[in-house]
Parts: structure tokens; sequence; C-alpha cells
């Protein structure tokens, strides 16, 4: 299974589609594979669903997304796991050993939010 965490230096972005990258593992048998960082392509409407599915992504972990890019990411069988806030390192353990808490989106739509959180 291939995760993709978004990324801020060594933390769980807080947003999804405004990270700074991606951390890219592979995760089988409760281990934590390989790992690949990848540059935030861009906040393009509906690019990162599909740029991500290309990558292979079967899980995205993120503190924030909205429910629009959560829509788009399940249409492509791409699994979202938002809420998640801390060190890297400590989701991809969590997640690995079947631990990695939930919780609400970081992510806050308020009046004049023109963006769909990565969708």
């Amino acid at each position: 299974m291939k995760l993709a965490v978004a990324t801020d230096g060594t933390m769980v972005a807080a947003h999804f589609g405004r990270c700074e990258a991606y951390t890219l593992v592979d995760v089988a048998g409760g281990q934590v594979g390989g790992r690949e960082v990848v540059a935030n392509p861009g906040h393009e409407p509906r690019f990162l669903p599909r740029f991500l599915a290309g990558l292979g992504v079967d899980v995205i972990v993120a503190g924030g997304m909205g429910p629009r890019a959560q829509g788009l990411f399940a249409e492509r069988g791409i699994r979202t796991v938002v809420g998640v806030t801390g060190p890297v390192d400590k989701a991809l353990e969590h997640f690995a050993a079947g631990r990695l808490a939930a919780g609400d989106s970081l992510c806050e739509h308020e009046p004049g939010h023109e963006h769909d959180c990565g969708g």
C-alpha cells in the first residue's frame, strides 16, 4: 500500500493542497518501506487527485482537506485520512501499526475561501 503524507518540513501539513511536499512511502506487513519526497506541483482544481493516483497512491494522510477533494480522491479509489497532526515519522509509525487516529479536517472553509483544498 502506498501512502502520501502532506508534509511541511518534518510535520504533517495542516492543509493538504497547500503543503510543501508529499512524503510517499510503501507500507506492508506493519513495516514502513522506501520513502520519497515529492514537491507539491501546485494547487490547481482536480490536478492533485490525478497526479497522486498516477504515482500509485492508495491512502492520503493530512491535517485537513475539503469535502470536495475527499470526494475526488474517493472516485479514484484513494482513501483519505484527515485530522492528523504531528511529525510525519510518528504518523507513518502509527499507520503501519494500525493505530493512526483520524479526526476532523483542519481545513476550514470560511467566506472567501475560493479553492477546494486539493481538488
